[in-house]
């Protein structure tokens, strides 16, 4: 068959039908109350929309390029119910899940090869609400309004449930370092055409830890609008000046359904922040240095919760960026890194710590005469001897994709693990936990 006998219109009909022969929808929402009935219908519109979006993707690949395996690794869908599919906590230690398909691993790295994030070094909070009860307000944070600790579909992991017209302050002990990184995990259930262009989650820079914004502070604000592409809101104001207002014109829409990772990098003036492996902002002179010391979260123009539509984050992260990493090897023989991270109780790599990865291996590169010892360490979750072992499963893993992704000589790469055995935090709080949860490379 060639190209010219398949027409558009064909070929999404027959997706549809095709999506359609086994589920009645009519059958279904006779059983459905009305309220129920609402929720089900927007389900079903977007598992439509993405599983016309996928089959087509699929469909055109095999025409077009009779080779292709296919799309590559996405990020989780809402479930039927029109909840978030959750995974578990970031790097929880304790049981063990070993990815024996190391290609595949290499794969989702990959899918992240546009991604130049690196995370801090030097972790200054880390909140993935897991010290906090079910219904209860995050101990660690401050608002003007209201919001609760959640699970979602039965996972372990623990989320913070926004609230409209909401200001969240988590507690942070020292005020921003001229370089750091801001990272969290953000998921939303039901959002429809009819959420406003104004419904957003602003991520604010400001001078002080109050409720209320400053004199000084930089923001960026993620649309939660539907029907149109809202545009990512950039806005600063300095010394009395604004200096910088805009929309930035990327299409979130789809990201904001799914599971999005949200990474912020400040680095003196300049101001960066993707989603997902996608950079949305990069604005050279966007901060006034020594002027923005804390984090603030603030969730607008939402629906209300009757339409069920919400928006969660958690796995917040702060960290302080850090000496040159070839400077720190040249010094001290060694370095270490929180930036590389795992899924829970595994050794497979997440794709977003992709930029922390191609940044050791141009360090290797650059100190083509050194050879690296890798060593794995996790935090006390879990026995002693399971974390052992996962530790160097995951310095193996790094091993490899230093190697299979990067080109460094396997001959240059050892590994080891040290388990919980040699902690640099506190194992009784989340910071303490994020901060043993890392992967030391030393000269040798």
């Amino acid at each position: 068959m060639t190209l010219t006998k398949i027409t558009p219109k064909a070929l999404l009909c027959g997706l549809l039908l095709f999506s359609f022969s086994h589920v009645s929808h009519g059958q279904i929402l006779k059983k459905l109350g009305k309220r129920a009935e609402r929720a089900a219908e927007r389900t079903v519109e977007r598992r439509v929309d993405r599983e016309v979006s996928k089959k087509t993707d699929q469909a055109l690949d095999s025409i077009l390029e009779p080779g292709s395996k296919g799309p590559g690794p996405v990020s989780n869908p809402p479930s039927e119910r029109g909840e978030p599919n959750t995974p578990n906590p970031n790097n929880q230690e304790g049981t063990i899940t070993s990815s024996t398909n190391m290609d595949a691993g290499n794969n989702d790295l990959k899918f992240y090869t546009n991604y130049d994030f690196v995370a801090g070094d030097r972790v200054l909070i880390y909140d993935d609400f897991s010290v906090d009860n079910i219904g209860d307000f995050p101990a660690k944070w401050n608002t003007n309004g209201s919001g609760e600790v959640v699970t979602l579909n039965n996972s372990p992991g623990k989320w913070m449930k926004l609230s409209d017209r909401t200001t969240y302050v988590p507690d942070i002990p020292e005020i921003l370092p001229s370089d750091f990184t801001l990272e969290f995990d953000m998921i939303t259930s039901g959002l429809d055409k009819k959420v406003s262009s104004t419904a957003r989650l602003k991520i604010l820079l400001d001078d002080n830890n109050s409720l209320k914004q400053g004199a000084d502070y930089a923001e960026v604000s993620i649309p939660f609008a539907q029907y149109i592409d809202a545009g990512v809101y950039v806005n600063n104001h300095f010394n009395g000046q604004n200096t910088l207002r805009n929309y930035v014109k990327k299409d979130v829409r789809n990201d904001v359904l799914q599971l999005a990772h949200v990474a912020i990098s400040v680095n003196g003036q300049r101001f960066r922040m993707w989603m997902n492996e996608r950079k949305l902002v990069d604005l050279p002179r966007f901060i006034e240095p020594g002027l923005v010391k804390y984090v603030k979260f603030h969730l607008s123009n939402m629906p209300s919760e009757t339409k069920e539509q919400f928006v969660f984050i958690t796995n917040v992260k702060v960290a302080e960026g850090g000496e040159d990493l070839r400077s720190k090897l040249l010094k001290e023989g060694q370095f270490s890194t929180t930036g590389i991270l795992f899924d829970s109780g595994s050794d497979k790599i997440k794709p977003e710590s992709y930029g922390t990865l191609k940044k050791i291996a141009d360090v290797l590169q650059q100190e083509s005469e050194s050879n690296i010892k890798i060593v794995g360490h996790t935090d006390a979750d879990g026995s002693e001897a399971t974390n052992l072992e996962l530790s160097k499963q995951r310095a193996a893993s790094v091993k490899n994709a230093l190697s299979s992704d990067f080109g460094i000589s396997e001959n240059r790469l050892q590994t080891d693990g040290k388990g919980e055995a040699q902690p640099v935090g506190d194992n009784s709080t989340t910071a303490g936990k994020a901060k043993n949860r890392r992967v030391e490379f030393i000269k040798i």
